[in-house]
């Protein structure tokens, strides 16, 4: 008997509706981007382990999809390394390649092999799966998909400035409000300074980051356990706890941070951010957070979160500053900045929302009945004249009980179906019939086109 077939755990197929539900977000997005001069790039599924180990910390090298070497994979392991069974080891013997683990330190290896052809600043979008061997569950997957825009070689804020205005359209144009969180680096820097644990910074930004989902108790006991003290612990509570305007926590926070250069550097970066973006009409409340910190440590400057208010659900767009996205490959000094919608949340608030245009996610507009050889001729001019006016069209392509023919055309929420027997075709016409209401019309080629339309 034959196996049962199963897709890996961590992977999904997507139907025809669910595609056309992603495709119209992947389309939204690729639309604002281009409007706003990015140019697409894409890279390989497989890089160099080369490339990709040490790039993601010791947990991240460990959900690296490795490929094994083909051919002879066990051509450079020796008997006494398979005893051992070092699985680390081994893969290091056996494998050369590997599935990338994010889009961003492929993107940074694509700027420096091409850095020649590049025109700086360069502003990429790319939109491509990616893989980690994690454990699978709910709303987690081992295969998944990220939407990544960057500008690379600019120092001004102008790119940051731009980068919200992206997010606040894109949002818009899918009709969904959302809060755009801003907070700087710098800052959280300058805190950890002013409390005396500089030293401390990672573990700070890590805990306080967790703030909206174990709350402040649970923060402070994270906190201790990093070896803070409780004297820098109260310290730091009014500091993350802050209310008010933006205007009224930039301003407590320069007084805190009056004696942190570095801190001062990030008000005064966030306080330009805000400030220009206030002249922008952006449609999506901007708020500054201090307890925003962005789980990953290579960012520098202004980092970003976006948070759907209608629908409860972990951010679904982030990203931040980074001074040295090429360092990692021998080629300092190459500043960017980027963020990445959550595609996969997107989708899942957009159907949460019911936001879907009816045009976005329908297929066959019109489906033309077959009664036979000699009336599918006569429909096959009218089928290319309506493809031709862009209609999505359908011929049946059987002689089948009509029966079974609009059945098909139900199942598919066709709306329009066309008929032509030999009343229709001693006159010249078609009966379009609405699948929504019932009503049916004898008309002509043209006039068909025209009512679908």
């Amino acid at each position: 008997m034959a196996n049962k077939p199963t897709i890996v755990k961590g992977t999904r197929d997507f139907s025809p509706v669910e595609m056309a539900k992603r495709n119209y977000i992947f389309d939204t997005i690729r639309q604002v981007y281009q409007l706003y001069g990015f140019q697409q790039i894409e890279t390989p599924a497989m890089e160099t382990l080369q490339t990709l180990m040490g790039k993601y910390g010791e947990e991240g090298d460990k959900l690296l999809f490795k490929v094994l070497n083909s051919g002879d994979c066990l051509a450079k392991v020796s008997d006494e390394e398979l005893q051992e069974r070092n699985a680390l080891h081994l893969a290091s013997k056996m494998c050369e390649k590997g599935l990338r683990y994010d889009l961003t330190v492929p993107f940074a290896r694509y700027v420096v092999m091409h850095r020649d052809e590049l025109q700086l600043p360069f502003k990429r979008y790319q939109m491509q799966p990616v893989w980690r061997a994690d454990r699978p569950q709910k709303g987690r997957y081992r295969e998944f998909w990220q939407f990544d825009g960057d500008i690379v070689g600019s120092d001004s804020l102008l790119n940051e400035v731009e980068l919200m205005q992206i997010v606040d359209t894109v949002f818009s144009r899918f009709g969904v409000r959302v809060q755009i969180k801003i907070n700087n680096r710098k800052i959280l820097t300058g805190i950890a300074e002013v409390i005396g644990a500089a030293d401390k910074i990672v573990d700070i930004t890590v805990a306080i980051d967790k703030l909206d989902k174990i709350g402040i108790d649970n923060v402070n006991a994270e906190l201790r356990e990093d070896g803070l003290s409780e004297e820098q612990i109260q310290k730091l509570q009014p500091i993350i706890l802050l209310q008010g305007t933006n205007d009224e926590k930039l301003d407590t926070i320069s007084q805190v941070l009056k004696d942190s250069v570095t801190g001062q550097k990030g008000v005064e970066e966030t306080r330009f951010i805000l400030r220009t973006l206030s002249g922008c009409q952006l449609k999506n409340e901007l708020q500054l957070d201090l307890t925003l910190a962005r789980g990953l440590n290579y960012y520098t400057g202004a980092i970003f979160e976006v948070k759907a208010l209608d629908v409860q659900i972990g951010s679904i767009t982030g990203g931040g500053r980074y001074d040295n996205l090429t360092g990692i490959f021998g080629m300092p000094g190459i500043s960017g900045v980027g963020i990445s919608f959550g595609v996969d949340r997107v989708f899942d608030v957009l159907n949460a929302l019911e936001l879907y245009p009816q045009d976005a996610v329908s297929g066959t507009q019109l489906l033309f009945i077959n009664f036979g050889e000699k009336e599918s001729a006569y429909c096959l001019p009218a089928v290319a004249c309506a493809r031709a006016a862009g209609i999505r069209t359908e011929i049946y392509p059987d002689a089948v009980k009509m029966k079974k023919q609009m059945s098909y055309a139900n199942a598919k929420q066709i709306p329009f179906v066309a008929l032509a027997g030999e009343n229709e075709m001693e006159q010249g016409k078609f009966t379009l019939k609405n699948m929504l209401t019932g009503e049916q019309e004898l008309v002509t080629a043209e006039e068909l086109t025209e009512k679908v339309k």
